[in-house]
């Protein structure tokens, strides 16, 4: 039995195939179109998964959409009417989208899917499963637990914005809910907005400029903004937000309980804007940890499964586990709006269809397949395409493939990784990454300015041999994909002077904190990936050939692509990122190519051609 599982429409579309319970291919359509967060219908990515199975579009018994279209048109129609004449104009605006993609939404599945293959009844083969229900199928179903409780935090699905479920072998029942318009995300979005960085992209960043404020604003946040219940649940206080239906997240009253306007986009970030960073992460933080014991009182359940956008904040991920609450934590690596196409496929599959489930039962083997779901190409084919797109490349051994790249990363080079099947979700996890030695100081500054053109304070993530994480991070878990942040081991830090700990704000960034400072944030943190053999052997014997060279089992990872691109997905987009960027060695399978020997004629400059995320 075929299921396949579509999201799109508003941001993050992509598909996912389903076959007899086993996850066979999911990828997103940025990918294909190379348009960050495109929305629109999955054509590439249908295309990808129905090629990987071998099979057309009709032999596919159910396609899924991930959220119901008529829940979702309620939901806004109530919003504007219980706000109304407030939102008069943004309401005229959006009507006629809303029309075609929300009421009329089967009809213009089912026209897509005709385009595709033309002469069968699709709308009999379309269903459509609720948005949380999408969520909470795709962290359970591919986990490694036979029964787990289930958290889903987001902005808003059609009604909810946070739920939780209790699944149980192929079972899966929602139990509570919060509602629109009271959401954890869309309060953290607020501030993102707020601070200047873009909504549904900018919440990883403001994460990341948290550690180098000060929770000041946190108190006044619980004051005025959000009242958080002992269980963790929460109503927000709608007279500081427009995002009912404004075309802006906050209002003048939320300005004035701030000091001043929201931060102009690509502005210089001051202590201020860094101490919002900080209170937001902390009351989020709060409400995570509250709902989280809240659910273990109530249920019992020993194991936890973590999923929608507000799951990819693995600060609170970490706190999470360590505050021991759940044996057990696992979240669901494409936890954002791409996985619900995959999670609504496996709702169809599990609890409509009443198929049923096989759990591997360990966290370095579960369903996902370490999220290595997308497009992989043989070295024939990439050696075809480098040649085609102008490259000059060396074909080695995998031994001396690997020997070259480890020696590289130890020299201090950065280089461009591409291996294997790509990834499923927004981290790159040693299939499309860029690498670098986590001991070299310069490496985070370097790699932000020069190769991501980024902002400067962004921190990097280590990858880490499972065998030797202990080692080196205050973690005794498994993080595949690196959703956890983990201290650095006492043992690996450096002492830091009167003067150094004086610091405040960027000021930090350069101070060297650790024997791995490449991946130490300025608090000393660090968003880790354990790497396993049996998930990426590959990954796994370069790293550890860069253990047996330097004796450190950690490398840099970061993803495959520059500032607001999406990662690449193929050798051509590689090979581009390599020359516009100051990467040094690019390996495709095991084709080595570097730098110096590329035709200056192949450099380019393209990152005028992506919106600023």
């Amino acid at each position: 039995m075929r299921v396949l599982g579509l999201s799109a429409f508003y941001h993050d579309s992509a598909a996912a195939l389903v076959e007899d319970g086993r996850i066979v291919a999911a990828a997103q359509e940025e990918r294909f179109s190379r348009k960050k967060f495109d929305s629109s219908f999955p054509k590439a990515s249908i295309e990808y998964c129905l090629a990987t199975a071998g099979c057309k579009l009709s032999d596919v018994d159910i396609i899924t959409f991930y959220d119901k279209p008529f829940l979702k048109f309620e939901r806004l129609i109530e919003t504007y009417l219980a706000f109304s004449p407030n939102g008069f104009r943004s309401f005229i605006m959006a009507i006629p989208l809303w029309l075609r993609e929300k009421l009329f939404l089967k009809s213009l599945l089912a026209d897509h899917l005709k385009e595709m293959e033309k002469g069968v009844d699709w709308e009999s083969r379309l269903q459509f499963s609720e948005h949380h229900l999408s969520h909470a199928a795709s962290a359970f179903f591919p986990s490694p637990f036979e029964r787990a409780a289930v958290l889903t935090m987001d902005g808003v699905g059609e009604w909810a914005t946070t739920s939780t479920a209790i699944g149980d072998g192929a079972s899966l029942n929602i139990t509570k809910e919060i509602h629109f318009p009271h959401s954890l995300g869309l309060l953290y979005s607020a501030f993102t907005y707020y601070t200047g960085f873009k909504v549904n992209s900018g919440e990883y960043k403001l994460m990341g400029l948290a550690p180098y404020g000060v929770p000041r604003y946190a108190d006044i946040i619980k004051e005025h903004l959000i009242d958080i219940k002992e269980d963790g649940s929460f109503r927000l206080n709608l007279e500081y937000f427009n995002y009912c239906t404004g075309l802006t997240m906050t209002n003048a009253r939320f300005d004035e309980l701030f000091g001043g306007p929201p931060r102009r986009p690509e502005a210089q970030l001051d202590q201020r804007h860094m101490d919002l960073a900080a209170s937001i992460q902390d009351v989020t933080e709060e409400v995570v940890l509250k709902l989280a014991r809240g659910i273990a009182r109530e249920t019992g359940e020993k194991n936890l499964c973590l999923a929608g956008g507000v799951a990819l904040n693995c600060v609170a991920n970490g706190k999470l586990l360590r505050d021991g609450c759940f044996e057990n934590i696992w979240v669901q690596p494409a936890a954002g709006d791409a996985g619900g196409a995959l999670g609504a496929a496996l709702a169809s599959y599990h609890i409509e269809a009443k198929q049923p489930r096989a759990v591997l039962g360990s966290s370095a083997l579960d369903g996902m397949a370490g999220s290595y779901l997308g497009p992989d190409y043989d070295q024939d084919e990439i050696e075809q395409r480098l040649t085609q797109a102008g490259a000059r490349f060396t074909r080695l051994s995998q031994e001396d493939m690997l020997q070259t790249t480890a020696q590289a990363l130890a020299d201090g080079k950065a280089v461009g990784w591409f291996q294997g099947r790509m990834e499923y979700g927004p981290r790159s996890l040693g299939a499309r990454s860029i690498l670098g030695d986590p001991r070299n100081p310069a490496m985070q500054k370097n790699l932000n300015l020069k190769v991501k053109y980024r902002e400067s304070f962004r921190p990097f993530a280590p990858a880490v041999l499972k065998e030797h994480v202990s080692d080196w991070f205050d973690l005794d878990a498994d993080s595949p994909y690196m959703l956890l942040v983990a201290p650095i081991a006492e043992k690996q830090r450096k002492p830091m002077s009167e003067q150094e700990e004086a610091l405040f704000g960027i000021d930090k960034l350069n101070v060297s904190r650790s024997s791995i400072p490449a991946v130490t944030h300025v608090d000393y943190s660090a968003r880790v990936q354990t790497v396993h053999e049996q998930t990426n052997p590959l990954f796994h014997a370069l790293i550890s050939r860069f253990h047996a060279n330097t004796g450190c089992p950690v490398v840099v990872n970061t993803s495959f692509n520059i500032r607001s691109e999406p990662i690449v997905c193929s050798p051509e987009d590689a090979f581009r990122c390599f020359m516009g960027t100051d990467i040094e060695l690019l390996v495709c399978g095991n084709a080595v190519l570097h730098k110096q020997d590329q035709t200056a004629a192949k450099q380019v400059d393209y990152r005028g051609d992506f919106e600023l995320d």
